[in-house]
């Protein structure tokens, strides 16, 4: 893909829109940074193994709540039984701005609580099937920022995991946020292109994915 060319946003569905380059490069090196000391632990990424057996390819790990399928815990326990890290501030500021931008509605920006975050590491030949996010208990948006080689991104609808649905070309920096109509719709990652991330933001390979949500969960 030619950077000198812009890319335009786009709504591949109502309710789910694609901001082509949100992130700035230093906000991307920042949050690399960032996934690199949080993995460090106390519950550190891992690749999850699934109730029928199956393990995912990427590797994913959790702050602020920690999510083993299917539900929501503040323990770890197919992990290492230690509670997770508290979700940090920052990640709640990039939240209510990529939603007020995405949306272009200040007050929806504002009204934005995110107190997780899923972090999801792909290697190479990792990919992810199509699901729905919904183990959470509020309807809010959920917002998805990639940093790192791209993905092409499934966004399907809400009733099956086959068609119709929008391949999407996810780029380092772009933002991605489905809500109202779309908040239940199957989506996944059928491919990571290798190679196509930019060194400098400080991934070697692979790809990064933030993606913050709203649980609706108490203690």
């Amino acid at each position: 893909m030619n950077a000198l060319i812009p890319r335009p946003r786009s709504r591949p569905a109502p309710g789910a829109v694609h901001v082509p380059g949100w992130l700035s490069p230093e906000e991307q090196a920042e949050l690399v940074a960032a996934c690199r000391a949080w993995a460090r632990g106390p519950v550190p990424m891992r690749r999850t193994r699934l109730p029928r057996g199956g393990v995912m390819s990427g590797h994913t790990m959790c702050l602020g709540w920690h999510w083993s399928p299917y539900a929501y815990s503040r323990i770890a326990h197919d992990v290492n039984g230690a509670r997770v890290a508290a979700f940090p501030e920052r990640l709640g500021e990039l939240g209510r701005r990529a939603v007020a931008d995405a949306y272009e509605d200040g007050a929806a920006g504002a009204a934005y609580a995110p107190d997780t975050v899923l972090v999801n590491f792909y290697g190479e030949g990792a990919t992810m099937g199509m699901h729905q996010d919904k183990d959470e208990k509020s309807g809010a948006p959920v917002v998805s920022l990639s940093i790192g080689d791209t993905c092409v991104f499934r966004f399907g609808n809400t009733e099956t995991r086959g068609k119709p649905y929008t391949d999407v070309e996810l780029a380092s920096g772009d933002l991605f946020v489905f809500g109202g109509p779309s908040r239940y719709a199957f989506h996944g990652v059928p491919k990571v292109l290798p190679g196509t991330g930019d060194p400098a933001v400080g991934l070697s390979g692979g790809r990064l994915n933030l993606t913050l949500r709203v649980t609706g969960l108490t203690d």
